[in-house]
């Protein structure tokens, strides 16, 4: 049987990309790191993948605005990024990538994926956040990438995890069921800071476009990829929460239904 390949984006800031390529891999899938420039250049063929990944960091050194540099070039000089949405493949942006996804305006994708109409903003605590969070997988989500997952606990790392849009965008996601997941409390509702470490509103922790076959989160699923990860991993409170190798696991599920 032929294996889903994922391009691993790296280059100018991108650090997690091996990680993810190794969650990819552990997940039985076909993972290749490639430089940003092999993109830009053509000397990599995005259409030869069925999931783009676009791992956390600091892209170009967050300049401008976190993931701002790196979404331009999606944006203008990828032009096989639209070619290779409407094809019917994935892409998971992970913290940086989220950013990267939201700030191209992949995400939340209600004008055709090229408008910005979210940010990912400074968090209101004006400093880095880097701790383990709880989080609520919304039921009637579209994710494929969450599909029968329901709480998390999961890393986040980030200055600019703020997630933040106009009403009349909050309610589009909301009638659409983008919004994948929440920041909540141990006790499963929702709270404020710390447990909401940005203060995103709603405590958005994620969304997808309406396909649900786009996805950006700011929590690090590819940082739990074995139990002793967990830093609960002596708890019998770690059997409680799967681990976050199950998102990838979903996504490429999915993609190998669509394999010829």
């Amino acid at each position: 049987m032929k294996k889903v390949r994922a391009i691993i984006l790296s280059g100018y800031g991108i650090n997690c990309e091996i990680e993810t390529a190794y969650t990819f891999k552990k997940c039985n899938a076909d993972a290749e790191i490639v430089h940003i420039n092999d993109l830009l250049n053509k000397t990599k063929d995005l259409m030869n993948y069925q999931i783009l990944v676009i791992p956390g960091g600091f892209s170009f050194g967050d300049d401008i605005a976190s993931g701002k540099v790196l979404a331009n070039k999606l944006k203008f000089k990828i032009d096989e990024i639209y070619k290779f949405i409407d094809a019917g493949n994935l892409i998971i942006g992970i913290c940086n990538g989220f950013q990267v996804l939201v700030k191209s305006g992949i995400l939340p994708g209600t004008a055709e994926h090229k408008t910005q109409e979210a940010t990912l903003t400074f968090n209101d605590s004006g400093k880095f956040e880097d701790r383990w969070v709880y989080l609520n997988v919304n039921e009637k989500t579209k994710c494929v990438w969450t599909k029968n997952l329901h709480n998390l606990f999961l890393p986040v790392r980030h200055g600019e995890g703020k997630f933040f849009c106009g009403n009349k965008i909050l309610e589009y996601l909301k009638e659409n069921e983008q919004i994948v997941m929440q920041y909540v409390a141990q006790n499963g509702n929702f709270a404020d800071y710390p447990d909401n470490p940005n203060g995103s509103i709603e405590n958005i922790a994620g969304i997808c476009d309406k396909t649900g076959r786009l996805f950006g989160l700011m929590p690090h699923p590819e940082a739990y990829n074995c139990f002793e990860n967990n830093p609960l991993w002596r708890s019998k409170n770690k059997s409680v929460f799967p681990l976050g190798i199950e998102i990838f696991r979903n996504g490429i599920k999915f993609a190998e239904k669509n394999l010829i």
